[in-house]
């Protein structure tokens, strides 16, 4: 179970340079499965910091969140897709017509190979939101509500899964079922401080919760032994998933 946990324990790469990136990766490659390449360092390193982490036997999480037209961000799913991304993730809040069109080049390009398919995550609302900051951008719903909403949206357009908060994922089980799948981010060791995070939970209440995979970056990266506390942290996960 502990091994299983590690690969489903998703590392953020939140660096400025391909070289901090690189030295993150060697140090936990046998702590977590899966490394997170977002804004900052894809912006900076582009394509490059994918393919370092493949070429040293890791898998990508592509987390650009992309929200644009439906013809943009099908042609945005289909390059992250000749990346051999293990997973990359759209906004939900794009609509159906942006999420159907993306699954649907997903569908083409992977039908004689769907083994091969990366997971297509639709983003719900983000973890440093909650409903007075929802309230400000227009939204009248708590998270609570509009989260399983557009879960169960980005499941009918096609998504293999959504990124939802801790909180949230009780009730996107409900309104989705077992099969979709849930990567979690916010999540926080007791230990840890929350930094920017409004809506969190313990690695073991995540994924008692129903959460598939957790993403964890500053807990890992700015603890005094990064490894030891990786390995912590899945040693939690493999915990929860033996009590769920």
């Amino acid at each position: 179970m502990i091994e299983q946990a590690k690969k489903q324990l998703i590392f953020a790469l939140d660096v400025e340079t391909l070289a901090e990136a690189e030295a993150w990766v060697r140090r936990l490659r046998g702590q977590v499965g899966v490394f997170k390449v977002g804004k900052q360092l894809f912006t900076r390193c582009g394509p490059d910091a994918v393919k370092m982490i493949q070429d040293r036997g890791g898998r990508v999480f592509l987390d650009l969140k992309y929200h644009d037209i439906p013809n943009t961000v099908a042609k945005a799913c289909l390059e992250a897709a000749k990346l051999g991304v293990a997973m990359f993730t759209l906004h939900s809040l794009g609509g159906r017509e942006m999420m159907t069109a993306a699954a649907a080049v997903l569908d083409e390009m992977f039908a004689a190979n769907p083994q091969g398919r990366p997971l297509s995550l639709a983003v719900t609302i983000l973890t440093s939101m909650n409903e007075d900051s929802l309230r400000e951008v227009g939204v009248e719903f708590p998270p609570a509500e509009i989260v399983p909403r557009l879960a169960l949206l980005a499941r009918q357009s096609g998504m293999a899964g959504v990124v939802a908060s801790p909180q949230e994922t009780p009730v996107i089980r409900q309104a989705c079922g077992k099969d979709l799948v849930i990567v979690t981010p916010g999540v926080r060791p007791a230990s840890a401080a929350t930094d920017d995070q409004k809506r969190v939970a313990t690695p073991y209440q995540a994924i008692l919760s129903g959460a598939d995979y957790l993403v964890v970056g500053r807990p890992i990266s700015k603890s005094a032994d990064p490894a030891a506390t990786a390995d912590a942290i899945a040693e939690e996960m493999a915990r929860a998933f033996a009590d769920r």
